[in-house]
């Protein structure tokens, strides 16, 4: 009887181990899923710094010769861009960000740059 008992409580402690390393691995599976996102998230939003920086320096040659009326303009969009920069900045301190998030943000930047794609053709 002892040795029914012995096996029977071994054999629980066994299970209850196995139940716990695989609920260890997914949760080990879900952290690195969280982070390939967060991983994707970053690469993401530097790609846009990257690409708003290069905007800026073809904004800054624009500037050399433009009309005062359109250099407003062009300050303007400026502006945005460097709020979107800094929105940007706080959501990768902040270190999330939401699907809908990112794709405002996206939104935002081809808006952005369609503008300047016409500043560039009034040019």
């Amino acid at each position: 009887m002892k040795r029914i008992f012995l096996i029977t409580v071994l054999i629980s402690g066994l299970m209850s181990a196995s139940g716990f390393a695989q609920m260890g691995g997914q949760h080990g599976e879900m952290h690195k899923d969280h982070m390939m996102e967060h991983k994707h998230m970053m690469n993401d939003m530097m790609d846009m710094t990257d690409h708003m920086s290069g905007m800026m320096e073809k904004m800054h040659e624009m500037m050399k010769d433009m009309p005062a009326e359109r250099m407003k303009a062009m300050s303007g969009m400026m502006k945005d861009m460097s709020k979107h920069m800094s929105e940007m900045s706080k959501m990768m301190e902040k270190g999330t960000a939401s699907e809908a998030e990112m794709k405002k943000m996206h939104e935002r930047m081809d808006d952005m740059q369609k503008k300047m794609q016409d500043m560039e053709m009034k040019k």
